[in-house]
């Protein structure tokens, strides 16, 4: 029987101290805990922290991108160091992948990565994942480990997504976790405090609007913290921390990845009559586009809008965007069809 795939990310503020430097104390109970956890499961640990661990090493830090990098640089190697030490403890071996936003946006690559962590997974070692911020030409991000987290749920078809934080949960306005949330409304959003750890480049709201994304992929995501004894075991059983119930969906592997957000490189704006063809799961004609950014080719992925500016779904286009503005309105012109459409 198949092992479930469970994804587990840290962020910089839940696994360093107040000055930035890796716990000990708390990568220890995450080799105890993700080591049993793996027994019975398919893991990988999406791991923030690198540049804190090695940005004491840069004199006069000041945060610049290029000390960003040169800290990564020194941090990811010592972050692993402490992982691998840990983890070795329980008979456990770990392995370093250092991600990039191609490795995601090119199927090909994509697919290769994938095939890395099955042949991990069939060895019994634990995928830790991390933006390979040394080269990374985004300002060192995806937009934050949150989005390589979900990407990686996502593509590889995870049912359970865990993000770990300080606060173990989403708070309510008493400062009480929320245990359980069946549908991001208007209303737990507004829950959200909009300041963020000085570590982290991520706050809640980043991880509500991944955690959407996952729901609606139909995975589990579960907000919790490492605070209490058996952090990771007792978010898992919903007896600590927040969690979001999936959607029902009927996803292939192939449309998780297109839908499983970070990769477009475009937009589409459509007239009320194309967004209700997309909702209806007809395919997209040109002459429902009324405009359109981004430069994109045959066969990138773009994000389509409505009439009121939402994203409604993503899709594999058929025609670049230069071939859409030089004939932006040809009659029954396919520019993404049905089966290359996944609804947000």
């Amino acid at each position: 029987m198949k092992k479930d795939l469970i994804v587990i990310k840290f962020g910089t503020a839940s696994i360093t101290k107040p000055n930035g430097e890796p716990d000990q104390n708390i990568i220890a109970d995450i080799a105890e805990q993700v080591a049993e956890l793996a027994k019975k499961n398919r893991i990988v640990i999406v791991s923030s922290g690198a540049v804190g661990a090695g940005k004491h090493f840069i004199k006069n830090y000041e945060g610049e991108i290029s000390q960003r990098k040169a800290a990564a640089a020194i941090g990811n190697p010592l972050l692993l160091s402490m992982y691998s030490q840990h983890f070795a403890k329980f008979g456990t071996q770990v392995a370093q992948s250092l991600c990039e936003r191609q490795h995601f946006a090119n199927r090909g690559q994509f697919l290769q990565l994938k095939e890395t962590y099955q042949e991990l997974w069939k060895n019994n070692i634990i995928p830790i994942a991390n933006e390979n911020d040394v080269v990374s030409n985004r300002e060192l991000r995806f937009s934050d480990n949150d989005e390589l987290a979900t990407l990686i749920a996502g593509g590889f078809g995870a049912s359970v997504l865990m993000i770990c934080t300080v606060a173990g949960g989403l708070l309510d306005k008493e400062k009480k976790v929320v245990p359980e949330i069946k549908s991001i409304s208007e209303d737990i959003i507004g829950l959200v405090d909009s300041s963020k750890s000085s570590l982290g480049l991520g706050g809640m709201a980043s991880k509500l609007t991944f955690t959407k994304l996952a729901t609606k992929m139909g995975i589990k995501v579960i907000i919790f913290g490492m605070a209490k004894p058996q952090g990771i075991p007792e978010a898992l059983s919903q007896n600590s921390g927040s969690t979001f119930l999936p959607e029902t969906v009927k996803l292939s592997a192939r449309n998780k990845w297109l839908a499983s957000g970070g990769l477009s490189v475009g937009k589409l704006m459509l007239d009320s009559g194309a967004s209700k063809a997309i909702l209806s799961r007809k395919s997209l004609l040109a002459v429902g586009i009324k405009s359109l950014e981004g430069d994109f080719g045959k066969g990138e992925v773009v994000e389509l809008l409505d009439d009121k500016l939402q994203v409604i779904a993503v899709a594999r286009v058929r025609e670049s965007s230069e071939a859409l503005k030089d004939n932006p309105k040809t009659q029954n012109l396919v520019v993404a069809h049905a089966d290359d459409i996944v609804m947000l």
